[in-house]
């Protein structure tokens, strides 16, 4: 954020939520809010006593198969390399988590915190993969979700549909983040005095979807049978 007047960056300042005045770092506490409006206070010190010591190693107390582990307990993914003389136990790992089909379950203490963690084995080396805990993961069953039927021919059309683009293989350097790339193309012309307009557009008609008819137009369509069309581009003042 920039100041309009006269284009310097700006910097984020602390305001007392009672008196209005502005604190400063060397004033601030931290602390815990144990009911409405009032809060538990923390030294550093207390902070500091409070922290998990981290020990550098991870704590592998299970092993379960793959498959066991959802998707949706999955927070973040690390690579894992052999610590000096830590070679071969760091192989005999991987290949025999690899052989078994199975992954390592544990925790591990760093950053003051204790996180859950998933270690697996990637092509010859090991992933560890950092996991939510139970409270932090919502019940499915909390969705409201209405009661419908199914219709078998509907079933098999989206069936059809998705064998027909069905792959065995992911390959995610197919995708590219195409609004990053149109917004730093943007940026660039704007570094170069080249000032950005927008084609206007119009205002999306309501329309029913009409599952069945979809689906039938999908696969009468076909992969193959379908062009690429072009993304709409912004219009830039300037040199084309």
């Amino acid at each position: 954020m920039l100041h309009k007047k006269d284009g310097a960056r700006l910097k984020q300042q602390y305001l007392c939520s009672k008196d209005g005045e502005k604190v400063e770092r060397s004033d601030m506490i931290k602390g815990y809010e144990f009911q409405k409006g009032q809060y538990v206070t923390f030294t550093p010190e207390e902070l500091k006593a409070l922290e998990e010591r981290a020990t550098g190693a991870i704590d592998i107390v299970e092993f379960l198969p793959a498959e066991q582990v959802d998707r949706i307990w999955l927070d973040r993914t690390y690579y894992l390399g052999p610590d000096k003389g830590g070679e071969r136990a760091y192989k005999l790992l991987a290949e025999a988590l690899e052989k078994t089909k199975r992954v390592a379950i544990g925790q591990y203490a760093a950053r003051g915190k204790q996180y859950l963690i998933m270690v697996r084995p990637l092509n010859g080396a090991l992933v560890m993969e950092q996991l939510r805990y139970a409270d932090e993961i919502r019940n499915v069953a909390e969705i409201p979700i209405p009661k419908t039927e199914v219709k078998k021919p509907e079933l098999d059309l989206a069936t059809k549909l998705i064998e027909q683009a069905a792959t065995d293989e992911f390959h995610p350097e197919k995708y590219k983040d195409n609004v990053r790339d149109r917004m730093m193309e943007q940026i660039e012309r704007k570094v170069e005095g080249k000032q950005i307009t927008e084609e206007p557009e119009q205002a999306p008609k309501t329309k029913v979807l009409d599952l069945m008819q979809a689906l039938k137009q999908s696969l009468e369509t076909g992969p193959a049978e379908e062009k690429e069309k072009p993304a709409k581009r912004r219009k830039v003042a300037g040199k084309r």
